[in-house]
């Protein structure tokens, strides 16, 4: 953890932080990482059915193409979730449209689901079948598509039989129009869209949010995610608002804020989902997280699971070690046998 932080990202940020993705799953596809440690069996839970050796989670975003995904489970993550994958490939948005920020441990991204399309994803996705380890698949709509809840459901169909779980992302903000399906009546149709689907497939399928829905908005998603038997809710996706505090040059730039200043606004959405779905679907926490007690404030909030990325560009891939680590240590602390006797305990 000290190494790169005092060492490796001083010099990695000099670079576009987009070429040093890149540079970074290339680096993933040929390293010879050796399996994980075996982690401490408090941290042991489950998901949809599914059993993890910890609940800390890599968010959408990082392997769009499901290049890596069995080398980001040797490095400790307990489930990952490839892409955003959308039916067609596209390019997305013109760069730069990453930035780092680094003064609030924070990233602005405007990427737009560029990406190398469903064939592609699904190809690498049948490739590992057998393989150990949960892997889930972020779904996305093409920014030209004239029927985007039809997007959804070619993407789903095709990728349920090689995932464990799919996310139906209706919260990106750098798709011109795609938040809109977020509206009770536009999420209605779009879930209606999918519901046979589902029935048929029996792959889970999740809904993940933005933090910037209004309070009516947070309790018709959680209404409509039970009324169609969703089997989950990812809370959140990035947020357009832009706080006071952020102090980097980079803070004007248009597209989505992730890190640091997104724990507070999407663990409160965290928190009003939980008081409206109680345990009746598991939420997986989203949002600002870069440490154990981070970690578990989500959980404690109401989060079977919690997904983390933007804090890896800051911290490297040693934090996911650390957040285990502190994590379980804070659920001994406080008495607690597993992670699920800690969900939501704020709210009981």
């Amino acid at each position: 953890m000290s190494l790169y932080r005092n060492l490796v990202f001083p010099l990695v940020r000099h670079v576009d932080a987009e070429t040093a993705h890149r540079a970074t799953l290339k680096l993933l596809r040929c390293a010879p990482l050796p399996p994980p440690a075996a982690d401490d069996p408090v941290l042991a839970t489950t998901l949809f059915g599914k059993r993890l050796s910890n609940p800390v989670g890599l968010a959408a975003g990082f392997d769009k193409n499901a290049e890596v995904p069995d080398a980001m489970l040797r490095l400790g993550f307990g489930f990952v979730e490839v892409g955003g994958v959308t039916p067609k490939p596209q390019p997305g948005n013109p760069r730069p449209r990453v930035f780092r920020l680094p003064e609030d441990r924070a990233v602005i991204n405007r990427m737009g689901f560029n990406n190398e399309g469903l064939d592609v994803a699904a190809q690498r996705l049948a490739a590992r079948r057998g393989r150990p380890g949960v892997v889930g698949a972020n779904l996305g709509a093409n920014k030209d598509s004239a029927d985007r809840p039809g997007d959804y459901a070619i993407s789903y169909e095709r990728l349920a039989p090689l995932v464990d779980f799919a996310v139906v992302n209706v919260s990106s903000p750098n798709t011109p129009g795609l938040r809109n399906l977020q509206g009770r009546e536009e999420l209605a149709a779009l879930l209606a869209r999918l519901q046979p689907l589902h029935d048929r497939l029996k792959t889970p399928l999740l809904v993940k949010i933005a933090p910037d829905l209004a309070d009516e908005d947070i309790q018709a998603v959680a209404e409509l995610a039970l009324q169609f038997k969703l089997d989950g809710i990812v809370a959140t996706n990035t947020t357009i608002a832009r706080p006071d505090s952020l102090r980097s040059p980079s803070r004007g730039e248009t597209g989505g804020l992730s890190g640091a200043p997104l724990f507070a606004q999407s663990t409160a959405v965290l928190k009003q989902l939980y008081a409206h779905v109680g345990g009746r679907l598991p939420l997986i926490g989203v949002g600002g997280i870069a440490s154990g007690a981070q970690a578990y404030a989500k959980i404690r909030a109401g989060a079977s699971a919690v997904q983390l990325y933007s804090a890896l560009v800051y911290e490297g891939p040693g934090l996911v070690s650390r957040i285990k680590r502190d994590l379980a240590a804070l659920l001994k602390r406080d008495g607690f046998r597993s992670v699920a006797d800690a969900i939501g305990v704020e709210a009981r």
